[in-house]
């Protein structure tokens, strides 16, 4: 990033910053820099703003402990306004949600990808721990020969739906999908991959 092409001079030495969650891009928090806290952000690798009612520079969760983790950064084509890729810690708003925009008359419609990151997150979270009782843990626990397996055999259940009913197709469908991600958890592959895979055959 050249901090020279930044245009600072549109809006007093300062330009609106769009803070999205680099994993399922969610958009988290309205901010805005000056030339210091862009480089500061560079530097330090957490996101800093500056505040216009403090009139200072102001590091996100300085107080709260709630940081953003910068991963990348990017001008837009007239250079006057920026998107930063974050990973959070901890909820974004000061109100204790994950986002500043969580009210709205019209509501963004839910998406997939979300809860299929915290459910990779959980099966993840299974792996390390094990729990005792948890079926997730005594599966990766048999291995990878057994998650095989059942992928397998939940892969012919779903054909077999398929022949029937649609609530039926769901139902088998979403087993099939849940042994799926545990197998690729199982072995190391981030569903993440799976997306870039099917991004770069659509190219």
């Amino acid at each position: 990033m050249n901090i020279k092409e930044i245009d600072f001079g549109k809006s007093d030495g300062l330009v609106p910053v769009i803070i999205q969650h680099h994993e399922d891009f969610r958009v988290l928090m309205l901010g805005y820099m000056n030339k210091e806290a862009v480089e500061h952000t560079l530097e330090t690798g957490e996101v800093t703003f500056y505040s216009r009612s403090k009139k200072r520079l102001w590091t996100k969760g300085e107080s709260s402990g709630n940081t953003l983790r910068l991963v990348a950064l990017q001008r837009d084509c007239d250079n006057d306004a920026l998107l930063i890729m974050a990973e959070p810690n901890g909820p974004t708003c000061h109100t204790g949600h994950d986002s500043c925009f969580h009210e709205s008359e019209y509501p963004a419609p839910k998406t997939y990808y979300p809860f299929l990151k915290e459910l990779e997150n959980l099966l993840l979270q299974r792996k390390k721990e094990l729990p005792e009782g948890s079926y997730t843990a005594k599966m990766f626990i048999k291995g990878t020969d057994k998650l095989a397996q059942k992928v397998g055999e939940e892969a012919v259940e779903t054909v077999i739906a398929a022949k029937n009913d649609n609530d039926e197709l769901v139902y088998e469908a979403s087993d099939l999908l849940f042994h799926l991600m545990m197998l690729l958890v199982d072995r190391g592959i981030p569903l993440q991959t799976l997306v870039e895979e099917l991004q770069k055959r659509h190219k």
